[in-house]
């Protein structure tokens, strides 16, 4: 089974990912809000690509379990993940301007271009694959978040958006899906399919990492 393999294979990458002092300061409410700030920035590049590519997907897959899912999560996210970004924003105060002044981060960049890859270079199959780490994560801690809470309301409304039935319904039905898919292909494709879901996994992990430390580009040499 597809989902139960490749979850033991990203498991560090995950464990690290829960216990990341981003998602733990996040927990006690002393997260800076320089560092979410910045996190939300990159989040929103990332966001707008994730639906992008589920929209991709939709237009080139023949598979009609497939295109519904693809699109229920692009629907998802425009009318969820997106939306609740703009209200983060608006209270945070963070402006068009800032936005455009911002660079995007390695590990954003990086992402979001392993997952166009997948399209690419792979197959229908693997960038499904590639898909999946991200709302899968962020539904298992909000999950164990939502338990505690967190005592600064902004971080609690994070917290919320992914721990709802909502989110996992989708993720069901998603696992499903990709572990039908995986019995169905050669083990080239095998193979292939838990390397994306490996992939992403790591990236969220740094993605945690590229907002904690406000990563930017190496400035290369000066004269």
């Amino acid at each position: 089974m597809f989902t139960k393999l490749a979850r033991e294979i990203a498991n560090p990458y995950w464990e690290g990912s829960f216990t990341h002092p981003f998602i733990t300061k996040l927990a006690d409410g002393t997260l800076s809000d320089e560092v979410f700030r910045y996190y939300l920035i990159q989040d929103r590049y990332y966001l707008e690509h994730f639906s992008r590519i589920h929209e991709m997907i939709a237009a080139r897959t023949t598979d009609p379990d497939i295109r519904d899912i693809m699109l229920m999560g692009a629907e998802h996210l425009d009318a969820g993940e997106l939306m609740i970004r703009t209200d983060f924003f608006h209270e945070l105060g963070i402006t068009d301007e800032e936005v455009a002044n911002t660079p995007i981060a390695p590990t954003a960049y990086n992402y979001v271009s392993h997952m166009y890859r997948q399209l690419a270079e792979g197959t229908i199959n693997t960038a499904v694959a590639g898909l999946l780490p991200c709302p899968w994560l962020y539904h298992e801690i909000g999950l164990r978040l939502v338990k505690t809470g967190s005592p600064k309301k902004i971080y609690q409304d994070w917290i919320e958006t992914y721990s709802g039935d909502d989110s996992a319904e989708d993720i069901v039905k998603q696992c499903q899906v990709l572990d039908r898919l995986y019995a169905e292909s050669s083990e080239l494709e095998q193979e292939a399919m838990l390397d994306a879901f490996y992939i992403s996994s790591q990236m969220e992990y740094l993605f945690w990492e590229m907002a904690t430390t406000l990563q930017t580009w190496p400035l290369g040499t000066r004269k």
